[in-house]
């Protein structure tokens, strides 16, 4: 059966950025499908309220994941307590906004250490593992602004992090893909999260003009398509971008 395809039971799984917003509703999704998910979270209240909230198939591991060690750390711990890793959602990031001549070596640096290393790191740390028992799914949340321009506001260390995550997603996907492990990215538009919340009403309405279904996506929305690439109904999909951003890029 179809459905079937979309069932988790008995598969672990691991979010980063999993305390809020979108990562909390993927994390919502994949256990409401039967698996056993770890909230990856750099802030332990944070985290820990998140597994607290979403039952006991979550389970809170503090993790930052601009930090290498650390996450090789999370990785052995992961698969210590739990035998495996199947999913892995890569969403933890950072936004900070700048003019490219005003942007400086720390406002660059802080971005690309989380934003494009951190997912590096986890990709290397969990794929590992997921090579060598044939089997596994990574998605990594990618952004529209990896494939154009946004406007109005410049962010040029986001935009180029989020575009090496895109490129990162297809690079592995066709490196693993004989190995039973598929890569593919999710590229949200705007979103409601606290993140974008915070811009302001002129800077908001201006992007709601933008967006072809004139309004918020919603976390559900990201995390819907997150599920489906993650689960075996996506089994013949690998090395795909999936934009969901309410028609933003078509124009």
């Amino acid at each position: 059966m179809i459905l079937d395809k979309f069932r988790l039971d008995g598969r672990v799984a691991l979010v980063t950025g999993a305390g809020r917003g979108i990562g909390r509703e993927i994390a919502r999704c994949l256990i409401e499908a039967g698996a056993r998910t770890v909230i990856a979270e750099v802030d332990p209240a944070t985290g820990e309220a998140a597994a607290k909230q979403l039952g006991p198939l979550a389970q809170f591991l503090q993790l930052d994941v601009s930090h290498s060690a650390s996450v090789d750390a999370a990785a052995a711990k992961v698969l210590s307590s739990h035998g495996q890793i199947d999913i892995l959602i890569n969403n933890a990031a950072i936004c900070i906004n700048s003019d490219a001549a005003d942007t400086t070596d720390a406002t660059w640096r802080r971005q690309m250490d989380i934003n494009l290393d951190g997912v590096f790191y986890c990709c290397r740390a969990f794929g590992r593992h997921m090579i060598a028992r044939g089997s596994g799914s990574i998605v990594n949340i990618s952004s529209t602004a990896a494939v154009i321009d946004i406007r109005p506001q410049h962010h040029i260390a986001y935009s180029t992090a989020k575009a090496g995550v895109a490129q990162l997603s297809r690079v592995l996907a066709s490196e693993w893909a004989r190995h039973g492990v598929r890569v593919n990215a999710v590229l949200p538009g705007y979103t409601r999260t606290s993140m974008p919340l915070g811009a302001g009403k002129e800077l908001i309405s201006k992007w709601m003009e933008m967006i072809p279904l004139g309004r918020w996506l919603e976390p559900a929305e990201i995390a819907a398509a997150v599920f489906f690439l993650a689960s075996d109904a996506a089994s013949g999909v690998t090395g795909h971008l999936m934009v969901v951003d309410g028609g933003y890029t078509v124009w």
